[in-house]
């Protein structure tokens, strides 16, 4: 069981009045959270568990890598990101197998000579809920094709120096990394976590939802430019939500629109892009004036022509 592995962090509170503190607080997290399932996954020289999780905000996957020395990554899924992860999966299946072998001495050119190096991504993809950030790449060394996966979490400010001396509440990142052949294995793991755990993720976070809705609209994203635009749809004890998420490579930002203004919203960016509309469309009808027979511009200028013939 995973529990065996996550076991070792709750038992390293023990020891002496000091870490009382500490201790309590693993115990009543450990009180307050229960696991429901469990899968483990041999993959070449790896071990990784995948656990479904359960407090009092619903539930949720925790994914945890343990290497041959017995060095831990963790990442922690809600059962909806679980969900865009695993269709995020399936489409680095689908481009691994659309993959020709890559020859030694490729892979050496591409890492500079460094054969525990990787390569640069041959895929890659990202995803931005609320505070957490995951980071998907497609890589490849000397051992062969894996699947990184990154995740940072932003406390927001307020929470002073994180772990690794991190500024602003942002943690230092947790990684994983997944060999390519095990893809599929893994994929079908947390698919069938998701299928079993995920449908009452809803009612267990909230008793069916705020303001009695047991469906919200799905998510979505747009690309202008440089920039990603994600809008979500969520809801707490306050009502139903929308967060608009401005997402750059370098920086995130977002605001919280409530459903009883959504109308309201709507209806100003529909003013304003046809008021724009209106005024590209002015310099066009001006020209149009300046040119000869064109309006008033050419009559002037015509009658000016006669006079001068006088």
């Amino acid at each position: 069981m995973a529990d065996g592995d996550s076991g070792s962090e709750r038992g390293g509170s023990s020891g002496g009045v000091g870490g009382g503190g500490g201790g309590f607080q693993h115990y009543q997290r450990d009180q307050e959270t229960q696991e429901l399932a469990s899968k483990r996954l041999d993959i070449q020289n790896k071990r990784f568990y995948l656990d479904v999780k359960q407090n009092a905000k619903g539930r949720f996957i925790k994914i945890a890598e343990v290497g041959a020395g017995g060095s831990k990554s963790r990442l922690t899924l809600s059962m909806s990101v679980a969900a865009e992860f695993r269709d995020y999966l399936g489409d680095f299946i689908e481009h691994y197998a659309q993959l020709g072998p890559s020859s030694p001495e490729q892979i050496a050119q591409s890492s500079g000579g460094d054969d525990s190096g990787p390569r640069r991504a041959l895929k890659s993809e990202f995803l931005v809920r609320e505070n957490r950030k995951y980071y998907l790449d497609l890589k490849e060394n000397q051992r062969g094709r894996f699947l990184r996966i990154r995740q940072t979490l932003n406390r927001g400010p307020g929470f002073g120096v994180g772990s690794g001396g991190v500024p602003g509440g942002m943690q230092s990142g947790q990684t994983i990394a997944l060999p390519a052949q095990g893809l599929i294995e893994f994929r079908d793991a947390l698919a069938k976590h998701i299928d079993d755990y995920g449908g009452d993720d809803e009612e267990l976070a909230g008793g069916g939802g705020a303001g009695g809705y047991s469906e919200l609209p799905e998510g979505t994203s747009i690309m202008v430019d440089s920039k990603r635009f994600f809008f979500d749809v969520g809801s707490n004890k306050y009502g139903v939500f929308m967060r608009v998420s401005e997402v750059k490579p370098s920086y995130r930002n977002s605001i919280t629109i409530p459903f009883k203004a959504w109308g309201k919203f709507g209806g100003a960016f529909s003013r304003y892009a046809d008021e724009m509309k209106e005024i590209q469309e002015r310099p066009k009808d001006k020209m149009f004036e300046r040119r000869p027979g064109g309006g008033v511009a050419g009559g002037e200028e015509s009658e000016g022509d006669e006079v001068d013939d006088d």
